[in-house]
């Protein structure tokens, strides 16, 4: 089993590249990026709420941390989702100016985000939360997206 840092690690890279994906479909055209635009909000989505029903909820209870770390990780997940709704309308109003604009914000905030989390909160939550690490894993792991 992999630790809660390797976990989601894993799951950066993989969206990371389903990005890139969706980046080189939209040079194409916006509408034939529409799916995998589609395809990379859910795993975001899924992402986000691996950490924030799981891991962030369990390391809060283990250390008592409600308005540090995981509290910032929650701002930034918000400013994404909101990103992320803005390429669906920009790509239902054929705006590729617009969809690059944001897909340039998105990946600069996306990197910062991610290296704060796999520089320091993973870091963190594997110190506190190692010996759950197998039962947290597989929460986030059979986790079902509302």
């Amino acid at each position: 089993m992999s630790t809660i840092k390797e976990y989601l690690t894993n799951d950066h890279r993989k969206c990371d590249e389903i990005f890139a994906a969706m980046e080189d479909k939209a040079s194409e055209s916006l509408e034939s990026a529409k799916e995998i635009t589609a395809e990379f909000v859910a795993d975001m989505e899924h992402h986000f709420q691996m950490e924030e029903r799981v891991m962030f909820l369990e390391f809060e209870q283990k250390t008592g941390m409600t308005q540090g770390p995981t509290e910032m990780m929650r701002q930034e997940h918000a400013q994404m989702r909101a990103l992320m709704q803005q390429l669906s309308e920009a790509i239902d109003a054929n705006n590729k100016d617009k969809f690059f604009g944001l897909t340039e914000t998105l990946m600069i905030l996306l990197q910062q985000h991610n290296m704060k989390e796999e520089q320091m909160l993973y870091n963190m939550a594997q110190q506190h939360l190692n010996a759950e690490s197998d039962r947290i894993v597989d929460m986030m792991d059979s986790l079902i997206v509302e």
